[in-house]
């Protein structure tokens, strides 16, 4: 679901930090996709092919359907209209669910999605590497346990630049 929204900024105003911007969309739909029953699963906001996205994943029990992408996409579009402080410059907003391919963002997504192949990059190497894949075994403390080919991966949680799920093959 796609609704271009902010229109082009004056001429010389500088725009927000993608963080700063992240962070005011995530505090105002965070309690709409709530009340709605849903998961806000990751607001990503970033450069693509034919301009700036602002993308909302959602999630809930059973998977979130295209109404679902809809009600949200009108209610986040006149919240972010009214509410948003920060310079964001035009963007396309697009609310969708996360796929099979699911971003792990969270320290309860690594509890939850435990048992499920995972694909995790670290910010700095760690015994040398930085890409791993492997089997989620849930958190100790502030750390990720990864299940290897080669054994057990403990991964700090704040060290993890990307996270997100493995697609299972079909049988």
């Amino acid at each position: 679901m796609a609704r271009r929204l902010s229109p082009k900024p004056e001429a010389g105003a500088a725009t927000a930090g993608t963080a700063t911007i992240i962070a005011q969309v995530t505090a105002l739909i965070e309690p709409v996709c709530e009340a709605e029953g849903m998961e806000l699963v990751a607001v990503q906001f970033r450069n693509e092919h034919g301009g700036r996205i602002l993308r909302l994943l959602l999630d809930r029990p059973g998977g979130v359907t295209l109404d679902d992408c809809v009600a949200i996409s009108r209610e986040a579009g006149d919240l972010l209209d009214v509410g948003l402080t920060v310079e964001t410059g035009p963007y396309r907003l697009e609310v969708s669910s996360p796929g099979p391919d699911r971003p792990l963002v969270k320290r309860s997504d690594f509890e939850r999605f435990s048992g499920q192949a995972a694909r995790i990059r670290t910010r700095e190497a760690q015994d040398g590497r930085r890409n791993y894949t492997g089997t989620i075994e849930g958190m100790d403390g502030n750390t990720v346990r990864l299940r290897l080919d080669d054994g057990i991966a403990m991964l700090d949680f704040d060290n993890i630049a990307r996270a997100q799920l493995v697609p299972r093959e079909p049988i």
